[in-house]
């Protein structure tokens, strides 16, 4: 069973008609470096299907996913939501690097919600905007606890820098 299939039946034999479509389903391998989208987890299309020409199909709308991930500051859990706007066009002769496949009367909208959600989950995610991260020196979660190392220490790269400004702020 496909979720993101859609019948365009009725819509290819009649130009210029728009048909509503709201798909959801889970989808599996959805990760890119640091995070990912759940395998059980919902995705939602919500889109308008509009027979563009003979043979094309323009798809319009919206794809809604949750993700998780590890925070790059703190190495915590970090979870969002993503909504991603497409606009896309399904051809019968598809060329592979510019419009996706139809197939008959039959539309997937899977490779698209797949392609979508990619693109825009974090590289690099945050548990939260002001998240503090690590004490480099005794490992901390500054988010959590106050750990007793106040100063950061200076770079010795930056000593030279620092004496002659004279130690002062």
């Amino acid at each position: 069973m496909k979720p993101f299939v859609v019948n365009i039946g009725v819509l290819r034999h009649s130009p210029g008609r728009r048909m509503d479509a709201q798909r959801s389903g889970p989808m599996a391998d959805l990760r890119v470096t640091a995070s990912a989208v759940p395998a059980d987890a919902e995705i939602t299309v919500d889109a308008v299907l509009e027979m563009a020409s003979g043979t094309s199909v323009l798809v319009t709308g919206t794809v809604t996913a949750p993700w998780e991930g590890e925070c790059r500051r703190c190495l915590g859990q970090a979870t969002g939501s993503l909504t991603v706007a497409v606009r896309e066009l399904y051809e019968d002769r598809a060329d592979p690097e510019e419009t996706y496949q139809l197939h008959g009367d039959q539309l997937d909208l899977g490779p698209l919600v797949r392609d979508a959600v990619l693109l825009e989950l974090p590289q690099v995610p945050l548990c939260m905007e002001a998240c503090q991260g690590l004490c480099p020196e005794c490992g901390a979660n500054r988010n959590q606890v106050t750990c007793s190392c106040t100063t950061d220490p200076i770079d010795p790269r930056w000593a030279a820098l620092e004496a002659l400004r004279g130690g002062e702020d």
